[in-house]
């Protein structure tokens, strides 16, 4: 691997792809001038894109010439069998390669989970690889998974994200000892079905682990920022997701149209501008963009497809953050210490699928 830190972009993933992941490389490079980045799509579209650019241009950046990309309607098993060559399997193979330390695509969440399971393959110890994200919260910032790789999940599963996700939370967020929570229809132990509870149990009986079990959340608990980690199977993470980007989105509409409704409205505004910008900056979508792959031998973060150049420069950030503060290595030093492997303590912690 080249020296610094290498970045590699499947430029034609995305809804606005490729002026937004070039404008969102233009934006990562301002951030952060010592990375590098590898764009992998149709080069007679992005070197026009690239020359428009100042940073990404003085960098003369690599392009890996594909006119091949997997679709947003692609099924994963679709994916896998034809997407060799894609500007998503290109990209996920230079990581897998060590050409890169990590790739961010805005395409296809399914296939891009898919091929890269298959090309970085699950680290030892980890049965399903789980997306997770952060949420905004009245205490900062809280991270949720899965946010949709693994619709149905047991026990096994359940405890693994716990796992994994605390390691994330204290790798980017830098707390020392976080709060884990499992989302559950009620915060009574008897409620939920059976792998929320045996899962549960489970950590309850983790003692010596670098975090605190709080027990269940509802779904109010998610934005009160009740624990700094919220654990739940992909179907109900990923519309906790998409509930919260629609309710923020609501909101904003509701601000507006009530500043455009009259005359006194409009002057109040002028007013409390400053105060509304904060709110639109702490809502805004874009700040919490990019989801990363927890479980895999190497990083990979998703973007939201229909994200702008900011938004993707900040998924950029993400995988960046991830090398930058050694995740991979701290995974490995837990599953190295046995905190993920003890079967004589937890046997159903780690069942094999």
């Amino acid at each position: 691997m080249s020296d610094g830190l290498t970045i590699a972009l499947d430029a034609m993933g995305g809804d606005k792809a490729p002026d937004m992941v070039v404008q969102g490389a233009e934006i990562a490079l301002e951030r952060s001038p010592d990375l590098k980045i590898i764009l992998v799509g149709d080069e007679a579209r992005l070197r026009p894109l690239v020359d428009k650019t100042k940073r990404l241009k003085a960098q003369s950046p690599e392009i890996i010439h594909t006119d091949k990309v997997i679709a947003d309607e692609d099924k994963p098993s679709v994916a896998l069998r034809q997407g060799k060559g894609s500007s998503m399997r290109l990209a996920i193979d230079l990581v897998g390669q060590g050409k890169a330390d990590g790739v961010v695509s805005a395409g296809n969440t399914g296939a891009l989970m898919a091929i890269a399971k298959l090309v970085l393959r699950p680290m030892p110890g980890i049965d399903r690889p789980a997306i997770a994200g952060f949420f905004p919260t009245r205490r900062g910032e809280s991270a949720m998974l899965d946010l949709g790789a693994n619709i149905t999940c047991d026990a096994t599963n359940l405890v693994q994200f716990a796992i994994m996700g605390q390691i994330f939370v204290r790798t980017v967020l830098g707390l020392e000892r976080p709060v884990v929570g499992i989302l559950n229809v009620g915060i009574e132990e008897q409620k939920g079905n059976d792998s929320v509870r045996e899962a549960a149990t489970i950590l309850r009986g983790m003692t010596d682990m670098p975090f605190e079990f709080h027990g269940f959340v509802e779904g109010d608990d998610i934005p009160a920022g009740t624990v700094d980690v919220v654990v739940t199977d992909g179907f109900s993470g990923n519309i906790a997701l998409k509930t919260a980007e629609g309710t923020s989105r609501l909101i904003g509409q509701f601000l507006r149209d009530a500043f455009r409704n009259s005359l006194l409205s409009k002057l109040g505004y002028l007013f409390a501008r400053g105060a509304v910008g904060q709110l639109r900056q702490r809502m805004d979508p874009r700040r919490y963009n990019g989801a990363m792959f927890l479980g895999l031998n190497g990083i990979a973060v998703k973007s939201h497809g229909g994200t702008d150049a900011l938004g993707f420069a900040n998924a950029i950030g993400v995988a960046a953050d991830m090398k930058r503060y050694g995740f991979l290595e701290k995974v490995r030093e837990e599953l190295t210490n046995g905190r993920l492997d003890r079967p004589d303590e937890q046997p159903t912690a780690v069942a094999t699928a």
